[in-house]
């Protein structure tokens, strides 16, 4: 009958079916202008209607997965509202956390540091992480960072005992302000057991990563504004020195490039950077898809919705794992970053720059990806006399020292066999590109490399352009793996 419950059950899902179908639309017209891969958005799509059609708490609104406290409800019916646009995830989610130690932060830092903790059945390193945290940062360093520790345990005895170990052996960071430790309490998780058992995860499984997806939203959204940037970390990770230093070198060098992510481990939810003011979008995006799979795997999804194509990865990295036993059931977890290195390592400056070349380019590697700190390179085909790389700083700078590496370790013979490098003054403009009229060479090129000290000392003036010259044709293509300018 047409007024009957049954009747308007299939109109009112006939009407949400519909309003999919037109947010599919929208993603269509979307990928024609957006550098979102189809796939990318296919996938959070197939999510979607997962989330959106299994789960009866959707389709019956009686039905409700988010539990209700008295200062903020977290329902299906926002985030479908919500979903059309990711950009208007931007306000913080209303929960109200419980602080264990802090001090009121008397200003925003420049680097947030997140760690979300439970009880292991083996093992704790979350002390021992803290302590590489400040141990490996420098007294100026430590102006510029706060921790903040969730301790996300529903387990009130744990969480006692950890605090007092936090504070006893913390103390003095905790009264500086550098150091908080929250807890958002267990009345505002969503529902954490009969969730969907997606790729055949066992029951404990799914909720234990579903409940840490949860962990992690709550604990990004607490940091939104504590400062401008923001990184994970896991509670077994050691730091390297200076850490601080190499991410401002990091992100100084791309001023001007778009980026959302930015990864300094390949390993898990481990040295993951992200602007701050993207950090409530993320906390509702877990939030949204928390029981769907783990949280590494969201962030690949969040990233793409953003338009960042490709990661973002730097190397060395910067954060190690650790620990032996995995906070889930205690199993052994003997991963390690092999691209991590401890001791202090001299990034280089890379002050921001227009790049240019008149080589071939093979495919997508293009110029900038020789100047990045990325694991990426240029890569041309053979070149040939008088052929140029060309390198022009947005202001003058002072030289400390340049190294150019050229080739890679599987493609030993694509290096540049005969070049030099120039550095140039008064910079004019041309229809291509910025460039200098006079130039000074510094020297040449040996077994395809070049590295040089102390230039600020052979160059009498400011640089603004370095441009690599090819002096003799070859018949190999040619790597420029890496460009690294240090300054004062």
């Amino acid at each position: 009958m047409p007024g009957s419950p049954s009747h308007r059950e299939r109109m009112f899902k006939f009407h949400q079916m519909k309003q999919i179908f037109q947010i599919l639309d929208k993603m269509r017209y979307l990928r024609k202008r957006s550098v979102v891969s189809f796939l990318g958005v296919l996938v959070i799509f197939l999510l979607f209607m997962n989330l959106y059609i299994e789960d009866s708490y959707v389709l019956e609104g009686d039905k409700q997965l988010i539990r209700e406290t008295s200062t903020h409800q977290l329902n299906s019916e926002r985030y479908v509202h919500t979903f059309k646009d990711l950009s208007n995830f931007s306000g913080t989610i209303n929960v109200t956390y419980r602080y264990l130690a802090a001090t009121p932060l008397q200003r925003k830092r420049y680097l947030t540091i997140g760690l979300s903790s439970v009880k292991r059945k083996k093992g704790n390193y979350l002390l021992e992480t803290i302590r590489s945290i400040f141990e490996q940062s420098s007294y100026e360093e430590l102006k510029e960072i706060s921790v903040v520790v969730h301790l996300a345990d529903f387990n009130s005895s744990w969480r006692d005992g950890m605090v007092q170990d936090i504070t006893q052996k913390f103390a003095h960071h905790i009264i500086a302000g550098r150091l908080m430790v929250i807890h958002a309490p267990e009345e505002y998780y969503p529902i954490l057991d009969g969730l969907k058992r997606n790729y055949n995860d066992p029951v404990d499984r799914v909720k234990f990563r579903s409940k840490q997806n949860v962990d992690y939203a709550f604990l990004l959204n607490f940091c939104a504004n504590t400062s401008d940037y923001y990184v994970m970390l896991e509670d077994d990770v050691r730091c390297s020195k200076n850490f601080l230093t190499a991410i401002k070198k990091v992100i100084t060098s791309l001023e001007g490039t778009y980026w959302v992510t930015l990864e300094f481990s390949k390993l898990g939810y481990i040295g993951k950077l992200y602007h701050s003011h993207d950090l409530p979008r993320l906390a509702h995006f877990l939030l949204m898809f928390y029981q769907e799979m783990p949280c590494d795997w969201l962030l690949s999804h969040f990233r793409g919705l953003l338009a960042q194509k490709n990661v973002i990865r730097f190397k060395p990295s910067l954060f190690q794992h650790m620990g032996y036993y995995s906070s889930y059931k205690g199993t052994e977890n003997k991963l390690k970053d092999d691209d991590f290195e401890e001791e202090f390592f001299d990034i280089p400056d890379n002050p921001p720059a227009s790049l240019y070349t008149n080589m071939n380019v093979f495919e997508n590697y293009e110029a900038s990806k020789a100047y990045s700190s990325v694991d990426e390179y240029f890569w041309g085909k053979p070149p040939s006399t008088g052929d140029i790389f060309l390198i022009v700083f947005k202001t003058p700078i002072v030289i400390k020292k340049i190294k150019v590496n050229t080739g890679t370790e599987d493609r030993q013979n694509d290096i540049l066999h005969h070049g030099a490098l120039d550095v140039g003054e008064n910079v004019y403009i041309t229809k291509q590109t910025r460039q200098c009229g006079t130039y000074l060479r510094l020297g040449e090129f040996k077994n395809g490399n070049f590295e040089m000290s102390d230039v600020n000392q052979k160059i009498p003036f400011d640089i603004v352009c370095m441009r690599i010259r090819v002096t003799k044709t070859q018949k190999e293509w040619l790597i420029i793996r890496s460009i690294s300018i240090w300054t004062y």
